[in-house]
C-alpha cells in the first residue's frame, strides 16, 4: 500500500503545465504515487503492455515535466517502452486504456501522436544522437534556451550507437544537452557486460552538490571583467570536482558526470535537474532506479517476468493465464530453444548468440544447459553478427538469433562480415512478419526482401514446428554458408512436434495439395491459412493446388516450372512486405522464363502497419484465411457463376 493518502492530484493534470502551475515540490511524491497506481490499475486490466520499465521511472518522469518547459524543452525516451508515465501526463490519460490496441495509442513515443513525443523511439539507443541533432539544429537557428534531454535506460546504454552519439556530443561544449542514465541493471533480462560492472562501481559513490558551491564562488561577481578568465577557470575546476574523483568513461567523452542519485526521490531529482539546467555543455546524470518500483510483486520477484506480464491481479500479483481446454502448440521461439540444445548435444561446434533477448527468443534454455556455448551480448546487434562471424571464421557454427526488426540494425555486418566471406552462420529471425501490439517499429516485415538480395544467402521459412526443426538441422550441416530461417511470433500448429530431425534439400519446396483451377504458393506460417482456405473452397467446388515453397532463396525452380506450365491463375501468400519479397521472386521467375499468368500477391503492403492483434493485422493486410478465400473466389469468378446460375434458373 502507498504511504500517501488517496487523492485526485492526477485527475487535475491534463498536461505538464497543470503539473507545474497547480502543485508545489512537496506535492510531487503524491503525484508520483497516484501516477504509479494509475499505471498499475490500467495495465493489470488490459494486459498486452510493458509494465516494469515505466514503473521504474515514475519519479523521474514527474520531475522532468515539473522542471522543464515541455514540449518546448525536448525529452527523448530511450527505450520508448518506459514512457507510459510520460504519455499519461501529456494529454493521454483518458486514452491510456487503449494502449497498444488497434486504433489506440502506441506503446512507444510517436511524433504524429503528440507534440510531447519529440522523437519516435521503438528500437533502443537512438536518443543521444537524436537529441544532439536537435540541439545542434536549434543552436544553428539561434535558439539558446531550449533544453534537450535524453532518458536512456533498460539496457539501451549497452549499444554502440549510444556511445557514437556521446563521442560526438562531447565536442558540442555549448549545447544544452542532458543525458539521464536510468540505471536499473536490466534490459528485458539482466544487463550484461563490462559497462554494467563499471556502473556498479559508480553507483557506490555519492552525488556531490553542484549549485550551492558554484553560487558561493560566483557570488555577486560581474559577468564580465578583468578577472573573468580566472573565474571561468575556477568554475570549470569546480564542475570537474563535482563529478567523481575517480575517472569514468563518461568524463573521458567530455561529459560532465553527476551522480549517482536516487531515481525515486522526486523532490531531490527536481532540485538536481534545476541545477543542471544552468550548467553549459553536455552533462550526464546517473540515476539509480528499480525496474517495477512500487509494485512489490515485481520488486520481490523476477523483473523479467514483470517486463510485460499480461493481465494480472494487482492485489495478489497473480498473472492471469487462460487454461486451454486441450493441449496447445508450442511457441516457435520455444521450439528453437529446445531444438538448438538437441543439436548442440550432437554437434560440438554449435554456439548460440543473441543481443539482449535470451528469454524473448528462448536462447536462455541453452544458456542454462550450456553456459559456455551461449552468449547474450547486450543490445548490440551489429556486434552480435560480427561476433558470430568471428566464431565461424575459427570453425564454430553460431546460431545468431535476432528479432527480424532488429536484424535491420546489423545489415552491413550480414553483408560484409558474413555473406561476403561465405561464413557458416545460421541467422534465426524470430518475430518475423506482423508481431501485433508492438506495432510499426517492431513488425518483421522486411527480412525476406533485405536478405534476398545478398549473394551466398539461403533463406527459408517453416510452415510449422516440425519444419523449423528440420530447417535448423539442415542449417547446421557442413558448408551451408549464410543460412537464414525466419519464423513468426506466437504459437505454431502442432502439439506432437518433437520428431526426429531430417535434412531438407536446399531450395526444395513441397506440394501439399493437388488441384486444377488455381495454385496457392505460400512461404512460412501463412501456409496454414492457405490450408484452412482450401477446406472452405473445396465446399464451393474450387480445385486448389497448394505449394509450400519453404525457400525464398534459392527458390524451387523445378516446382515453379510445374506451376506455370499447368496454371494460368496463381496466388502468392507471405507474412512479409510485398515490395521485393517472396511474391516478387515468383514474378521475377515468371518473367525471366517467359511464362504468362494472372498472378495476385498477398502480403504486407507498402505502408507502415500500426498496432493490433496479429489476427487483426493479418486481416487488415489481406492474407488471412478469409482474404485468401475471397481472392480465390474473385479470380475464379465463383460468386459471379452462382449469380448467373440463379438468374438462369
Amino acid at each position: 500500500m502507498s504511504k500517501f493518502k488517496p487523492g485526485n492530484f492526477l485527475d487535475q493534470i491534463d498536461f505538464p503545465k497543470d503539473l507545474r502551475d497547480k502543485f508545489s515540490k512537496e506535492d510531487l511524491p503524491q503525484v508520483s504515487a497516484e501516477l504509479r497506481q494509475f499505471i498499475i490499475d490500467v495495465i493489470s486490466e488490459i494486459g498486452n503492455s510493458h509494465f516494469g520499465a515505466s514503473l521504474g521511472v515514475v519519479e523521474l518522469t514527474v520531475a522532468l515535466h515539473y522542471v522543464f518547459n515541455t514540449p518546448e524543452d525536448i525529452i527523448v525516451w530511450d527505450v520508448g517502452h518506459q514512457a507510459y508515465g510520460h504519455k499519461i501526463l501529456t494529454g493521454r490519460r483518458k486514452q491510456f486504456h487503449t494502449n497498444r490496441s488497434k486504433g489506440g495509442i502506441s506503446g512507444f513515443p510517436k511524433r504524429s501522436e503528440s507534440a510531447y513525443d519529440s522523437f519516435g523511439v521503438g528500437h533502443s539507443s537512438t536518443s543521444v544522437s537524436a537529441v544532439l541533432g536537435m540541439a545542434v539544429a536549434n543552436k544553428y537557428k539561434g535558439d539558446t534556451k531550449t533544453q534537450h534531454v535524453a532518458v536512456i535506460g533498460d539496457g539501451a546504454m549497452t549499444a554502440g550507437m549510444a556511445f557514437e552519439g556521446m563521442n560526438h556530443a562531447g565536442l558540442e561544449k555549448d549545447a544544452n544537452l542532458i543525458v539521464i542514465l536510468n540505471d536499473n541493471g536490466m534490459s528485458i533480462d539482466p544487463s550484461v557486460g563490462a559497462l554494467k560492472e563499471d556502473s556498479k562501481r559508480l553507483s557506490s559513490r555519492p552525488y556531490q552538490n553542484i549549485k550551492d558551491e558554484i553560487w558561493k564562488l560566483l557570488g555577486s561577481v560581474p559577468k564580465i571583467g578583468s578577472d573573468a578568465q580566472s573565474i571561468v577557470a575556477k568554475v570549470s575546476k569546480l564542475l570537474k570536482g563535482a563529478s567523481l574523483k575517480q575517472g569514468n568513461l563518461f568524463e573521458s567523452l567530455n561529459f560532465k558526470y553527476y551522480g549517482p542519485v536516487d531515481g525515486h526521490d522526486v523532490i531531490r531529482l527536481t532540485k538536481i535537474l534545476e541545477d543542471l539546467k544552468d550548467i553549459p555543455g553536455p552533462k550526464i546524470l546517473h540515476c539509480i532506479t528499480r525496474k517495477g518500483a512500487g509494485f512489490k510483486y515485481s520488486e520481490e520477484g523476477n523483473p523479467t517476468k514483470w517486463h510485460a506480464p499480461g493481465v494480472f491481479n494487482k492485489e495478489t500479483g497473480e498473472i492471469v493465464k487462460i487454461i486451454p481446454s486441450s493441449p496447445e502448440p508450442p511457441k516457435y521461439q520455444d521450439v528453437f530453444g529446445h531444438t538448438i540444445v538437441e543439436l548442440a548435444e550432437l554437434n560440438s561446434k554449435i554456439m548460440g548468440v543473441t543481443p539482449a533477448m535470451p528469454s524473448g527468443c528462448s536462447l536462455n534454455i541453452m544458456m542454462s544447459a550450456m553456459p559456455d556455448r551461449a552468449f547474450d551480448v547486450g543490445i548490440a546487434e551489429q556486434h552480435a553478427v560480427t561476433f558470430s562471424a568471428g566464431l565461424a571464421a575459427e570453425g564454430m557454427l553460431p546460431f545468431c538469433n535476432i528479432y527480424s526488426t532488429f536484424m535491420q540494425r546489423a545489415y552491413d555486418q550480414v553483408l560484409h562480415d558474413v555473406a561476403l566471406q561465405n561464413l557458416d552462420v545460421v541467422f534465426c529471425l524470430d518475430r518475423a512478419g506482423l508481431v501485433g501490439a508492438d506495432g510499426a517499429t517492431h513488425h518483421g516485415a522486411y527480412d525476406l526482401s533485405y536478405m534476398r538480395c545478398i549473394p551466398n544467402m539461403t533463406i527459408a521459412a517453416p510452415m510449422n514446428e516440425k519444419e523449423l526443426r528440420n530447417l535448423m538441422f539442415t542449417g547446421q550441416l557442413p558448408n551451408q554458408g549464410p543460412f537464414t530461417i525466419r519464423y513468426p511470433r506466437g504459437r505454431g500448429v502442432m502439439t506432437d512436434w518433437k520428431k526426429p530431425m531430417k535434412e531438407i534439400p536446399i531450395g526444395k519446396g513441397r506440394r501439399i495439395n493437388n488441384g486444377d483451377d488455381i495454385a496457392l504458393l505460400t512461404i512460412g506460417h501463412p501456409g496454414n491459412f492457405a490450408q484452412d482456405a482450401i477446406i472452405e473452397l473445396k465446399e464451393m467446388g474450387a480445385s486448389v493446388a497448394h505449394y509450400d515453397m519453404r525457400f525464398v532463396k534459392p527458390i524451387d525452380e523445378t516446382m515453379l516450372h510445374e506451376v506455370f506450365s499447368k496454371f494460368d491463375k496463381v496466388i502468392t501468400v507471405e507474412d512479409g512486405c510485398l515490395m521485393g519479397g517472396f511474391g516478387s521472386a515468383v514474378i521475377e521467375f515468371m518473367a525471366d522464363q517467359k511464362y504468362r499468368a494472372d498472378i495476385t500477391r498477398l502480403g504486407i503492403p507498402d505502408a507502415y502497419i500500426q498496432q493490433g492483434t496479429q489476427i487483426e493485422l493479418w486481416e487488415e493486410c489481406g492474407f488471412d484465411t478469409k482474404s485468401i478465400v475471397q481472392t480465390v473466389k474473385e479470380m475464379l469468378n465463383i460468386g459471379l457463376v452462382k449469380k448467373r446460375e440463379a438468374v438462369n434458373s
